[in-house]
């Protein structure tokens, strides 16, 4: 019998999930909550994407309440707040909304699971394949982050060499592509309550004119999952570019132990061949960015970048799209959870 998951949010995330778990045959999306009230706008904003293409079976507005395309009927919900909604027939939520709910309405929802895609200091366990999914409990961790899309590119490769070569400190900058609650021409200020912003002056600028420098949360959103991963061991910065998908994130790292390149390059070169989970991708062609749209790999190694000076300083450039990549490692999350015995 497959699962039956509540979407919370069809956002940019939202709404990839959902057609990545479109005729799926362990999962189904029966329900939708959304605070957007016009369900023909909804429907729309899932069949028309400007960045990933128009879906071919495309959803129709059958009633009220409902919508259907030839292999799944969902209902369209309109609720404020997660504990308002009758969860009887849900097996899972999915919450991709970005709002930071509280964790005890979280912990009494009437569900197996709560996944959420954000990192979260609260959640009962911070998950990023490739890294701590073995500590996954069933029985214990009914609230699921599955972090950020920055961490779930750079913590595996970070991971790997803390174990290979030891890190005495590093630094990163995510070069990130432009989002929803930036300004597309000059404005005032942005305030975004979901990303704990009150007032940047930066993002009121325009997001198709300018890189757009930045703080980044990503080295905190590791912490959470391996602690001794923070920012008192990497610092960090972002860039904002005017791109829809596909971010890259250069690193320096100063290691423990001496290393080669063609060291470095070996080790991730047989983390590819052994990985369980499709995380890694070693690129050595000439590529860009819109290379890697729809690329379900997170962790994808420039090695034309990759290089080693006076053996213990590394340096990578990793490629990820930051939202078809994401969504698809929150879906094999959720099949790691479906598969995994209590």
């Amino acid at each position: 019998m497959k699962k039956r998951i509540l979407l919370n949010g069809v956002g940019r995330i939202g709404k990839i999930i959902l057609r990545l778990l479109d005729k799926n045959d362990t999962f189904e999306i029966v329900s939708i909550n959304e605070i957007n009230p016009y369900i023909k706008n909804i429907v729309y904003s899932i069949n028309y994407d400007s960045t990933y293409g128009n879906i071919e079976n495309k959803f129709k507005i059958i009633d009220n309440n409902y919508i259907q395309n030839s292999s799944s009927k969902i209902k369209i919900l309109n609720h404020s707040c997660l504990k308002d909604i009758n969860l009887s027939n849900i097996d899972i939520i999915i919450d991709a909304s970005g709002k930071k709910e509280d964790k005890n309405i979280l912990q009494n929802l009437d569900v197996d699971a709560v996944f959420l895609t954000h990192p979260n200091s609260n959640a009962d366990i911070n998950l990023i394949l490739g890294v701590n999914e073995k500590q996954l409990d069933k029985k214990i961790h009914k609230i699921i982050s599955t972090s950020s899309c920055n961490a779930t590119a750079l913590l595996p490769a970070l991971n790997l060499l803390k174990e290979e070569k030891g890190i005495f400190c590093g630094d990163i900058v995510t070069i990130h592509p432009l989002l929803n609650h930036q300004r597309v021409l000059d404005g005032s200020f942005v305030g975004s309550p979901t990303r704990d912003v009150e007032c940047n002056f930066e993002f009121g600028r325009s997001s198709t004119q300018n890189i757009i420098p930045n703080k980044t949360t990503t080295i905190e959103a590791c912490s959470y999952i391996l602690p001794n991963i923070n920012s008192d061991l990497i610092s960090s910065s972002s860039l904002r570019v005017p791109t829809d998908t596909v971010g890259a994130i250069n690193v320096t790292l100063f290691t423990e132990e001496s290393s080669t390149k063609e060291e470095i390059i070996n080790i991730f070169e047989e983390y590819e061949k052994n990985q369980k989970f499709p995380i890694m991708l070693n690129n050595y062609e000439p590529l860009v960015s819109s290379d890697f749209k729809k690329e379900n790999k997170t962790t994808i190694i420039d090695h034309r970048y990759t290089d080693v000076k006076n053996n213990k300083m590394i340096k990578l450039l990793l490629w990820y799209d930051n939202e078809w990549g994401y969504a698809s490692k929150v879906v094999e999350i959720l099949k790691y959870y479906k598969n995994k015995k209590d």
